[in-house]
């Protein structure tokens, strides 16, 4: 083998494996597989204080909340033994539901094997739940108050 064909652990992969959403790094694949049943993942809209949280953060660059749930979802069960194993931060003011919180909703309805209610929570107890989380998946997107909270469910 030559010198150098080993990338060591600070490297960075391009992003190239078969059947995997290209949205999910290595670093979010990794965080992902670590977590187990019951661990939680908040998926955050730009605004978020995501470094101020406590748990390690994952940014997605530009991208919108369902891009990342798009891909997110393709590898993430969501839980089956609890009711809400999704809940959206509850806007302050302003409409209760934008088009990214439906579209979200959509994208974990489709992989989820059962009714899956929506769930809010005040924007003070959001910023609580997610400093416990695993990990926070940080995007780019624009529309207010599009940061949720997931459960990992059972492979």
């Amino acid at each position: 083998m030559s010198k150098g064909f080993l990338k060591g652990p600070s490297s960075k992969g391009n992003g190239m494996l078969k059947g995997v959403d290209p949205v999910l790094s290595g670093g979010l694949l990794k965080a992902l597989d670590e977590m187990g049943h019951g661990d939680t993942l908040a998926l955050v809209d730009r605004n978020y204080p995501s470094y101020s949280a406590g748990p390690p953060v994952v940014h997605l660059g530009d991208i919108s909340a369902v891009r990342a749930a798009q891909a997110i979802f393709t590898v993430f069960p969501l839980d089956t033994f609890i009711e809400t194993p999704l809940v959206r931060m509850r806007a302050d003011e302003g409409p209760e539901a934008t088009e990214t919180h439906n579209l979200v909703w959509q994208e974990a309805t489709r992989n989820h094997p059962q009714a899956l209610p929506e769930a809010l929570i005040p924007r003070p107890d959001f910023y609580e739940r997610a400093g416990h989380c695993a990990v926070i998946v940080q995007c780019l997107e624009t529309a207010p108050y599009s940061c949720f909270i997931l459960r990992k469910g059972v492979v």
